[in-house]
């Protein structure tokens, strides 16, 4: 596969380097790759292509930045106000960040600040963290006990019959899974029939966090593609969930998401596996907005199956903000909370059309998960929250600042550093060749 990337053919524009002004657009959206004339030559489609791809565009958007930043000024007056970038770059990001925004909890309205209020709140509080969360303890605790002893019996006894130890080391997964739902007094709904294991299907859904995974498969049992994570979580990741067939990554490293794409390939083509279900979005989003689907699961030429997942904020938000907050206080905080309420959607299953490309399917597959969620779709990639043009290519931000101090130090006097501008008595100063070029 070959990649080619071309200037946008706007007349008088400055293109993608005019969006990318003063670094405000550090990452790229999608409606702003669509600006590039990006061709992609038929053949095989892999995670190494697209990381040629994000190359190829990367690429274009440091010499389009390069240039825009070395063109010569016309006025005295855009010198003196080119300041009002910088300020225009920062309000914009203070105002109306609309890709943060997709990344941000709800904050809760303070209710309880008055004389009858305050004693119904704290009782309540008394009640959550001095009854129901022990009582949850226990239980989470309780059923971890009973699922390991029965797992590693089972993985004992049936080593050499793996069918059937398949069959109970998932039967043992969903009971977990259940018991942490309980856990958090979780009240589910339901709607749709139930997933049923079929050949050459793939499960997509939205992306709030990882009890997303969770809630489906106390429902029903799934292969996950996730992130691999520390602790007790990747723990349980590496020696439980692999009866299921999850496949892991580190999403940082191209040669583990080369493995998982042909793992993947692999699963959905293969009888008798667990329903493969995938998160395109790649990253948790907050349950209001859903960010960009990536194009890996409908790449597959497989029956793709779209889940919904709507949550109920009225208890607890169950977005999970893994930057600011570790699993196990996510779980605390659910735990503490009076409910965990949510709408599970498991829609009609879509196949790509014969006129339509990945990412156009991809686009379809997220308007109708969007619409049914209650969602608002952002032209963002949920892989920019872990990558910055800016600090990747450092030399931008330097030339940047120093392409703005040459245009100021043009109208300082070398002989009377303390003195900000030419007074003009001498021909040929700086001031009177500003003037000129002004006046002209």
């Amino acid at each position: 596969m070959s990649y080619e990337v071309r200037p946008p053919s706007s007349a008088g524009g400055t293109g993608l380097s005019g969006a990318m002004s003063g670094l405000r657009h550090k990452e790229l959206s999608q409606s702003e790759l669509r600006e590039l004339d990006f061709k992609v030559s038929r053949g095989s489609q892999d995670a190494r292509d697209d990381s040629r791809a994000e190359n190829a565009i990367e690429d274009y958007v440091v010499k389009s930045e390069r240039g825009r930043l070395s063109q010569p000024s016309s006025t005295v007056l855009r010198d003196l106000l080119d300041v009002s970038s910088f300020v225009q770059d920062a309000a914009a990001a203070i105002v109306d960040d609309s890709f943060l925004r997709c990344f941000q909890s709800q904050s809760s309205d303070p209710w309880n600040w008055n004389i009858y209020l305050a004693p119904l709140w704290l009782i309540g509080l008394v009640v959550r963290y001095l009854i129901l969360f022990p009582l949850r303890f226990i239980l989470l605790m309780g059923g971890f006990l009973l699922f390991f002893i029965a797992f590693f019996t089972v993985h004992a006894v049936f080593k050499n019959n793996p069918p059937r130890r398949a069959r109970w080391e998932r039967a043992l997964a969903q009971f977990q899974c259940q018991v942490f739902v309980a856990s958090w007094t979780g009240v589910i709904r339901y709607h749709g029939p139930r997933p049923v294991n079929r050949p050459n299907h793939v499960w997509v859904c939205n992306h709030t966090s990882m009890i997303d995974y969770i809630i489906l498969t106390a429902y029903s049992p799934f292969a996950v593609i996730m992130q691999l994570h520390p602790g007790w979580v990747g723990f349980l990741q590496t020696k439980v969930l692999n009866c299921l067939g999850c496949l892991w990554f580190n999403r940082t490293e191209v040669k583990d998401r080369l493995v998982v794409a042909e793992r993947m390939k692999a699963h959905v083509q293969a009888p008798g596996t667990t329903p493969l279900l995938i998160f395109p979005e790649g990253t948790c989003v907050n349950n209001e907005y859903c960010v960009m689907f990536k194009r890996g699961a409908f790449d597959l030429g497989a029956t793709v199956c779209p889940i919904a997942i709507r949550y109920n904020k009225i208890f607890v938000d169950a977005f999970w903000n893994s930057k600011r907050q570790s699993f196990t206080a996510h779980l605390g905080k659910l735990m503490t909370s009076w409910a965990v309420v949510c709408d599970v959607y498991f829609l009609e299953p879509q196949k790509k059309a014969d006129d339509e490309s990945a990412q156009q399917f991809a686009e379809r597959v997220q308007r109708l998960i969007a619409e049914r969620a209650k969602l608002q779709i952002a032209p963002w990639d949920g892989y920019l929250k872990y990558y910055t043009l800016g600090i990747k290519h450092p030399d931008l931000v330097e030339k940047r600042r120093k392409v703005f101090a040459d245009r100021i130090s043009q109208y300082i006097k070398p002989d009377a550093p303390n003195h900000a501008f030419s007074n003009g008595a001498d021909n040929g100063t700086p001031r009177q060749r500003a003037v000129t070029r002004h006046t002209t």
